[in-house]
């Protein structure tokens, strides 16, 4: 024992020492462990957004493993990713989250799998240098209350974060709108009781009608709904209008004149919607309008409000692009990408006003001219802090009839949708061109060989924003027959902030005359002085003035007057805007949604909606470093350099690292030891 202790003490037992640390170390850690996530995108961290989904959650919800043991390469990580994303989601979430993984070599648990509609997946093994095919389990059950949706054929890690928040949260809206709320949302009718006096048809049961349509919409969702009616005070209306944009009333009876206001409002935290009650004229004189529908516009509002808005208004009536029944020129993928969440509600705005439950309005390839009455129903739905996606066209491809059709090039005539009257007043315009870059798509051909096509271009990560969640994680995008886009005046505006979400390479010029997207049609500028950048899409968001001065259709109307004019924005809203709808096409986008491009589109209405963690989640492990050469001397090197120079380098500093340590220790012994001869053997002997 008592060399023991001696050896304990000697520099002997430094190794022994350490290696105990260590054990010791490792058995903590087994306990309590933590992970430092260094990666640009944080990829192998949980976003907020799914922190968010299971951090309140009302009702049990469990996730229940099916996946079979010790799969064969590149299926056997996934199995071990699922049991860390799990634990991160515990981590995050209260005790009503539970994560349940069942041993797949039983039969009952095989059972228990088919009974919830899982059945196995074929995978391909390599064994004994024969490949042959095997059936396993890969699938997850996600329960929520009483409902279950499945996630099979996981046959890979890529996505499933994304795909897994998107269940829980699609099963827990379903079962309420207001799940995960914290406090109560308020439903608020200002109504000035001296209206009244005046012979407004409606009026006089106008509380009792909301005070049913908010029974009925706050027993659905679990009484989380407080509701009054405020009748303010003469100096808090001209504030109460400008707050929420409510309706305001004057009149004159006799001698006397009066101020009211009229509206009905439901808020939750800092957010407010302003529904479509209020005060309209007909041909029996006054009325109140917005009661019809009054119980499903209510829950509607609040599921934009609290949750997660579902539908998003799609104008139609100006030969826009159809997002049904067109697979090759029509919107249809761009439908497809996006309907996991959401849903498009058309809208003829020259027969129906814009639903207040909408948080956000398409505008996709509108070729035909709006009318001043359209335009000013999405300046108001702006101002109401709505958002705006334009995909605007400047230029229609039109195909010869008759029967040489065949052997007939398109001409490319300039579209005048009239978009650009309000755009101006918001500081952005979009110029009658197309944008040509040199780094673009280059289509292979084996009869042509290898055709540029310049207004199809290449944006690099350097022609992306690099702060925006829409494309900070995307390595590059593909753009097809973009115009310019003019956001100078919107930079000035010091109530907006202004991203300019792409670019195209400084290698780029416009046509503007003969503007063709024939490529054997294209020439590059001899002068290259007159190439620079154009920006191709930009994000506007803030608070804007009206691009109209009142309502065009609102007239006087004797002694009782009233408007529903909103002259600035009563709250924030955005503006998406690129110079092409071909983004939304077959063309360059895939079905599946897992080009760039399609995630770019994508992530643009997710950001809209307020879903901004959904776009870093979504895009993680995208964010690669793409090669700007693709031909030449240049890109020879960068190959050979990538598959050997990186290994090279790597050698050559530890060999000089080597160098220098075996330098400071010659130097430190010569300095303190000059009489040890034990390390100058060695190196005579060598």
């Amino acid at each position: 024992m008592k060399k023991f202790i001696e050896y304990l003490k000697s520099p002997k037992s430094d190794i022994f020492l350490f290696l105990i640390a260590i054990l010791l170390l490792n058995l903590v850690c087994s306990r309590a462990f933590f992970r430092i996530d260094l990666t640009g995108p944080k990829s192998y961290s949980l976003s907020e957004s799914s922190r968010q989904v299971v951090k309140n959650l009302e009702q049990p919800l469990s996730v229940k493993v099916f996946f079979t043991k010790n799969l064969p390469a590149p299926y056997n990580t996934i199995d071990q990713y699922i049991r860390d994303l799990l634990v991160e989601y515990k981590s995050a979430a209260n005790s009503n989250f539970t994560a349940e993984f069942f041993d797949m070599d039983k039969e009952e648990n095989q059972k228990i799998a088919r009974n919830y509609g899982i059945s196995q997946v074929q995978i391909q093994e390599l064994k004994n240098n024969e490949v042959g095919f095997k059936q396993v389990w890969m699938a997850l059950a996600v329960s929520y209350a009483d409902r279950t949706e499945i996630i099979d054929g996981l046959s890979s890690a890529s996505g499933l974060e994304y795909t897994l928040t998107q269940t829980m949260s699609r099963l827990i809206s379903t079962t309420s709108a207001l799940a995960g709320l914290e406090g109560q949302a308020k439903l608020t009718l200002y109504l000035t009781r001296e209206l009244e006096k005046f012979n407004i048809n409606g009026l006089k049961n106008l509380e009792k009608t909301v005070m049913q349509a908010y029974k009925k919409v706050n027993s659905e969702n679990m009484d989380r709904i407080d509701f009054e009616t405020v009748d303010p005070p003469q100096e808090q209306i001209l504030e109460l209008s400008q707050k929420y944009g409510i309706q305001s009333l004057n009149w004159k009876n006799g001698e006397t004149t009066g101020t009211g206001v009229l509206g009905l409002v439901l808020e939750y935290g800092q957010d407010f919607r302003l529904l479509n009650v209020k005060m309209a004229r007909s041909f029996f004189g006054n009325v109140i309008s917005g009661t019809e529908n009054l119980e499903e516009e209510l829950s509607e509002n609040l599921k934009s409000l609290v949750s997660k808005p579902n539908l998003i208004g799609y104008v139609k009536g100006h030969r826009e692009l159809e997002y049904t029944g067109n697979q090759q020129n029509g919107a249809d993928v761009f439908n497809s990408i996006i309907s996991d969440r959401y849903q498009f509600k058309d809208l003829n705005l020259k027969e129906e006003e814009i639903p207040s439950g909408l948080k956000s309005l398409v505008i996709n390839g509108a070729k035909d001219k709006f009318e001043d009455s359209e335009l000013y129903k999405i300046d108001q739905f702006l101002m109401r802090g709505g958002n705006l996606i334009i995909f605007d066209d400047q230029f229609e491809e039109v195909y010869p009839q008759g029967q040489n059709l065949y052997y007939q090039l398109p001409q490319y005539q300039p579209i005048d949708n009239g978009l650009d009257k309000i755009l101006s007043k918001y500081g952005l315009s979009v110029g009658k061109d197309y944008v040509m870059d040199e780094n673009c798509y280059v289509n292979q051909d084996q009869r042509s060989g290898s055709t540029p096509l310049y207004f199809a271009p290449v944006l690099q990560k350097s022609g992306l924003s690099k702060t925006s969640p829409i494309t900070k994680n995307l390595g590059y995008v593909i753009m097809l027959q973009n115009s310019s886009i003019n956001p100078e005046e919107a930079a000035k505006n010091p109530e907006t902030s202004l991203t300019v979400l792409a670019k195209s390479s400084p290698d780029s010029w416009v046509l503007k005359d003969n503007v063709t997207a024939i490529p054997q049609m294209i020439r590059k500028p001899s002068d290259k002085s007159t190439m620079e950048s154009q920006t191709l899409a930009v994000l506007v968001e803030g608070k804007f003035e009206s691009a109209f001065d009142k309502n065009p259709e609102e007239a006087n109307n004797g002694d009782f007057n009233f408007s529903n004019h909103f002259p600035k924005s009563i709250q924030s809203g955005k503006i998406f805007l690129t110079g092409s709808s071909k983004i939304t096409t077959s063309q360059v986008m895939d079905s599946s949604g897992n080009q760039p491009v399609a995630m770019f589109v994508r992530n643009v209405v997710d950001y809209m909606n307020g879903e901004t963690d959904l776009c870093t989640m979504r895009t993680k492990g995208l964010s690669l470093n793409t090669l700007k050469t693709k031909k030449g001397i240049s890109a020879e090197f960068a190959k050979y350099f990538n598959q050997f120079g990186l290994a090279l380098l790597v050698a050559l500093c530890g060999l000089v690292t080597l160098a220098k340590i075996s330098a400071k220790k010659r130097a430190i012994r010569e300095r303190y030891n000059p009489d040890d001869k034990r390390e100058i053997k060695k190196e005579a002997k060598k």
